[in-house]
C-alpha cells in the first residue's frame, strides 16, 4: 500500500479508501470488510449520514476491532442544508454514531447545483456553522463532494472554504480534469469516488473492453491511470465482503507513471473508438448544451460513446435508466424526449446530427423497464 498527503490537510491516506456504503447486512459484515482493509493497509474509512446504518454499522466495527483511533482516518459526509442548527444536529448525530469524539474529515455530500451552494453560504446556512464546530474540534478539516457541472465545481473549489474535494474522474470520464488541475494548483486533497462502479461497472466488463485493455483487466487499467497521477490522493473503494478488495490491494503499490504497454491500451482504447465510432463520435465539448428540453446530450452520447466503441451495453442502460429518475444526482431528460428543434445542431463543431444520435442511443441503451421495489 502507498500513502499519499491529502493536500494541505496533511493527513497521509491510503491510496484505496474504503467506502461503506455497500457494507451494510451487519455489524459482522462491517467488521470483517474493515479488518480486511486495514490489514492490507487502508487507513482511510469513508461513509455517510445518507447510506442507511453505515456510520453506526462502521462505528461499531471499529470498536469491536480495537482499532487504535491514531492509526486510522475518518471521513463522514452530511447533506448540505441551509439551516446550520440542522446541519449541527446532523454533525452530533453522525460523531455518536461512529462513537468517537470527532472525525479528520468531513464533506458536504452532494454540492450538485448553484442553488445548494448559495443556500448553504447564506449567514445562517451549514457553512457558518460548521465552521464553527470545527473550531471547536469537532472535526479538522472541511470538504465537498460534488456530482455537479464542472463549472459549479470550479466555482466551489476556487472559493477558498473546503481543503478537499470528493468529485467523478477516471479514464472514460476525464471532463473534469481542468478541476483536478485547479485542486492540486490549490493545494487540495483530491479524492476520485466510485471509479469502478459510476468508471464503467469494471468489475463485470463486456468482452470488447477485455480485449481492448489486454493484458491488463479493465479494472486495473483504470486503477493505474489514476493511481498514475500523483495529483489524485486517493480512490473510494467499495467491498460488499472481503474479497472485494482483492483487486485493488494488488495494486495499490503501482504508482509509478503508466508504463509502455498502458500507453500502448490508452492508444487501443482510442483507435477502438476511432474506428467503431467514425463520424459519430462526440468529443465531449458540451457547446450542445442548453437543451430547450433538458435533455443530457453530452453524457447520452458518452453513453453511446462507450457503447459503440467497446461494448459497454450494459453499463449504458444502467446509467441511462437514470435519467429523469436521480434528480439532481443525474440531471437531465432521456433521449427520446429530443422534439427535433435543432438548436442544438449549429453549437456542433463536429456537426453531428444529434438528434438521430438520440434517438439511437435510445434504442440502443434504453433497456428493459424494471419494476421497483415500491411498485405492486
Amino acid at each position: 500500500m502507498q500513502y499519499r498527503r491529502f493536500g494541505k490537510t496533511e493527513l497521509p491516506l491510503s491510496v484505496f479508501s474504503l467506502g461503506t456504503m455497500r457494507s451494510l447486512a451487519s455489524v459482522e459484515a462491517m467488521a470483517a470488510v474493515v479488518q480486511a482493509g486495514f490489514s492490507g493497509g487502508i487507513n482511510h474509512f469513508e461513509t455517510a449520514r445518507a447510506y442507511g446504518q453505515s456510520e453506526a454499522l462502521l462505528g461499531q466495527a471499529i470498536a469491536q476491532l480495537q482499532l487504535p483511533r491514531e492509526q486510522i482516518y475518518l471521513t463522514t459526509k452530511l447533506l448540505p442544508t441551509a439551516s446550520g442548527a440542522d446541519i449541527r444536529q446532523q454533525l452530533d448525530q453522525s460523531l455518536e454514531r461512529l462513537g468517537v469524539d470527532y472525525l479528520d474529515c468531513l464533506a458536504l455530500h452532494g454540492i450538485n447545483t448553484s442553488d445548494h451552494w448559495q443556500r448553504l453560504r447564506s449567514p445562517q446556512g451549514c457553512l457558518a456553522a460548521l465552521e464553527q464546530a470545527r473550531e471547536e474540534g469537532l472535526f479538522r478539516h472541511l470538504g465537498f463532494s460534488t456530482h455537479g457541472p464542472r463549472e459549479l465545481i470550479w466555482e466551489v473549489v476556487n472559493s477558498d472554504r473546503f481543503t478537499f474535494v470528493n468529485l467523478h474522474y477516471y479514464y472514460f470520464f476525464q471532463r473534469h480534469a481542468p478541476v483536478i488541475a485547479r485542486a492540486a494548483e490549490l493545494d487540495m486533497g483530491i479524492f476520485i469516488i466510485s471509479p469502478v462502479d459510476k468508471g464503467g461497472q469494471l468489475y463485470t466488463p463486456p468482452a470488447e473492453l477485455v480485449e481492448q485493455c489486454a493484458p491488463l483487466t479493465p479494472l486495473d487499467f483504470n486503477y493505474r491511470f489514476l493511481l498514475s497521477d500523483p495529483r489524485i490522493s486517493t480512490l473510494s473503494l467499495g467491498a460488499a465482503v472481503p474479497s472485494d478488495l482483492e483487486a485493488a490491494l494488488a495494486i495499490a503499490d503501482q504508482t509509478a507513471p503508466l508504463s509502455k504497454i498502458e500507453q500502448n491500451i490508452d492508444h487501443k482504447l482510442n483507435q477502438a473508438q476511432t474506428v467503431n465510432l467514425a463520424s459519430d463520435q462526440c468529443s465531449q465539448c458540451y457547446q450542445c448544451l442548453p437543451c430547450p428540453e433538458a435533455i443530457n446530450i453530452p453524457e447520452i452520447l458518452r453513453l453511446r460513446n462507450m457503447t459503440v466503441a467497446h461494448g459497454m451495453t450494459e453499463f449504458g442502460q444502467y446509467r441511462y435508466r437514470m435519467f429523469e429518475n436521480a434528480g439532481h444526482w443525474f440531471p437531465g431528460r432521456r433521449g427520446d424526449r429530443c422534439t427535433d428543434c435543432g438548436d442544438c445542431l449549429p453549437r456542433c463543431p463536429e456537426q453531428l446530427d444529434i438528434p438521430n444520435l438520440l434517438r439511437d442511443s435510445h434504442k440502443r441503451i434504453k433497456g428493459q423497464n424494471r419494476r421497483r421495489l415500491w411498485e405492486d
